[in-house]
């Protein structure tokens, strides 16, 4: 609807240019929004307000001679000119009545743009360490990131999804020497654990698949294991590492690492594809280093004289991008940071020619957004082309009492245990109700009642409501929208065309939540549509109405299942037919 009117004004004022040419770009600029009023129609432009100056005409004027030359459009009953210069729209009932054979043609498409007709757009989200189960956090920023590019595919856009998998570095050769050091007790050996190791119940389940696996194949000597390490844990840790390595062997701490990494990968891929969540493409760290790529991102900067070399180490001059300080890329010891991992990736993403790249991080990554756009911009992409999305992490609550939260020691809540308490629809919904930079109280109890305080609850309700009222009709052998033709002009009710309406302005929502990034916006649309539709459910009957009425209103709710199914799923959230 929006559309179509934005389509006329702007007809109109290529006619006016023809006549007398307007200021460049002044396509670009018409603007229709939906009045709050009714009284001031459906419809207002400022277009004659945005103009006038530059036209040298009083904005009134300059109205009038747009609204002249408005072609002439089915569905549109009345043009006003408002206030200083603003055009009003109103359109006619029948323009609201014809959306209901549109949309329900339109199916699963309504609300969508053609395939590809927008960007490449890069999604990097969850890219949790391998060390452990994915939490509540990480379930947020899995929500978040997979609701995302399912509206930017609906708005258009090519998407391709990725986890970028840390399967190298400190925290996987710590977790490599936990799942060995549990393996050792599974064989029967006492020796302390140490207190910076992985102590989750994981650990355990891991070290008892190495044992069914590997059988005593990597038990070695370990009396004096722990002794003489440095009080200071990460130290300590290190050494204990390098004690790990020198019994093990190379070829053995890596077997061990693998199986570690791959248990650990291969529970967070089923937990998210359980989730409904899944990615293009799962992409190993390790593979920078083996396919050069991060030799090749610390070259380009060489090229580009933003390296320079002090202390024996190479440094990558940040501050001349914005960044607080100079960041070292390459140790003394020829060693590369972990920043050079991330610059190698954001390298590799680059050259990959996509038109964007969205990368979704947990808000404690707040640090790294200016080292990451500043090595990105001296890699020679456009600063733009990058965006860094925080995501706060959900606090969960139970009968009024915050829950107690992730620790190394393995004590948190798990996304596969919300999951199991509250559903997948709930979690899904819950996460998607909030912008991801705001905080999130999640409140547990609220996600498992079946009350219309509930909203996800509330607009599945609304969907089932339709399903219910369609298996009625069969069974009490009623004519169904197969077997004739509705007369929609029959649908009178103020409550109606309020229903459609909303209904009318789904593909703005999908537009504009693309634009914004904030799947939110799909959420409260829905919660609102939910509210229509209940509202007009509760006022009006629909069995014991007169043939020719309720086939016109089983039109208008089928219209309505569809809406709610579309935005359902692109919140990864099911649209179920009976509850």
């Amino acid at each position: 609807m929006k559309e179509r009117i934005a389509s006329l004004v702007t007809s109109a004022l290529e006619t006016l240019d023809a006549e007398t040419p307007l200021p460049a770009g002044f396509v670009d600029r018409v603007q229709v929004e939906r009045t709050r009023d009714p009284s001031h129609g459906d419809f207002a432009c400022n277009i004659a307000m945005v103009l006038a100056r530059a036209a040298g005409m009083k904005p009134r004027d300059l109205a009038g001679r747009v609204v002249e030359a408005l072609p002439t459009a089915a569905g549109v009953e009345k043009v006003d000119i408002a206030g200083p210069g603003f055009i009003n729209f109103t359109l006619a009932r029948n323009a609201w009545l014809d959306l209901i054979d549109d949309l329900r043609a339109a199916g699963a498409d309504y609300g969508r743009a053609p395939a590809n007709s927008g960007q490449r757009i890069m999604v990097e989200f969850v890219s949790a360490n391998p060390t452990g189960p994915l939490h509540v956090g990480h379930g947020r920023g899995a929500a978040y990131g997979d609701s995302l590019a399912r509206v930017l595919r609906a708005a258009g856009h090519a998407v391709h999804t990725e986890y970028y998998i840390n399967d190298a570095g400190r925290q996987m050769d710590i977790l490599a020497l936990s799942v060995w050091l549990r393996y050792l007790e599974a064989q029967g050996a006492e020796l302390a654990f140490p207190s910076g190791g992985y102590r989750g119940d994981y650990v355990r389940d891991m070290a008892k698949g190495l044992v069914d696996e590997a059988g005593d194949e990597f038990v070695r000597p370990h009396d004096g294991f722990l002794d003489g390490l440095p009080e200071d844990v990460d130290p300590a840790m290190d050494a204990l590492v390098a004690r790990c390595r020198e019994a093990l062997g190379e070829d053995g701490f890596r077997r061990v690492f693998d199986f570690g990494c791959n248990a650990m990968v291969d529970d967070i891929r089923e937990d998210l594809a359980e989730f409904g969540v899944s990615f293009d493409r799962w992409f190993s760290e390790r593979s920078l280093v083996t396919d050069g790529a991060m030799q090749k991102a610390v070259a380009v900067l060489e090229a580009n004289g933003h390296i320079y070399e002090q202390d024996g180490a190479k440094w990558f001059r940040a501050t001349d991008f914005g960044d607080e300080k100079d960041r070292v890329v390459v140790r003394a010891n020829g060693a590369h940071t972990y920043f050079a991992t991330d610059l190698a990736y954001h390298y590799d993403k680059g050259v990959r020619g996509f038109d964007r790249i969205l990368d979704i991080f947990g808000a404690d990554h707040h640090g790294y957004v200016n080292r990451i756009k500043a090595s990105f911009e001296a890699l020679g992409h456009a600063r733009d082309q990058l965006d860094i999305l925080l995501v706060q992490f959900a606090v969960l609550y139970r009968g009024g009492e915050k829950v107690s939260m992730s620790t190394r020691g393995g004590e948190f809540v798990t996304l596969r245990e919300l999951r199991e308490e509250v559903g997948n629809d709930a979690a899904r919904f819950f996460y998607a109700l909030r912008r991801p930079d705001q905080h999130m109280d999640f409140d547990l109890d609220l996600a498992r009642s079946q009350s219309a305080d509930n909203p996800v609850y509330y607009i599945q309700y609304a969907h089932a409501r339709i399903c219910s009222v369609f298996r009625q009709i069969a069974e009490r052998g009623l004519p169904t929208l197969a077997d004739a033709t509705p007369d929609y002009t029959l649908l009178a009710e103020d409550r109606e065309i309020d229903l459609l309406r909303t209904l009318s302005r789904y593909p703005e929502v999908v537009s504009a939540a693309a634009n914004a990034l904030e799947p939110h916006q799909v959420a409260y649309y829905l919660r609102d549509l939910a509210t229509d539709f209940h509202t007009y459910y509760n006022a009006h009957p629909f069995l014991s109405s007169e043939a020719e009425l309720r086939l016109a209103r089983l039109g208008l709710i089928d219209a309505t299942r569809q809406v709610i199914a579309n935005g359902l799923e692109l919140l990864g959230v099911s649209a179920p037919e009976s509850m």
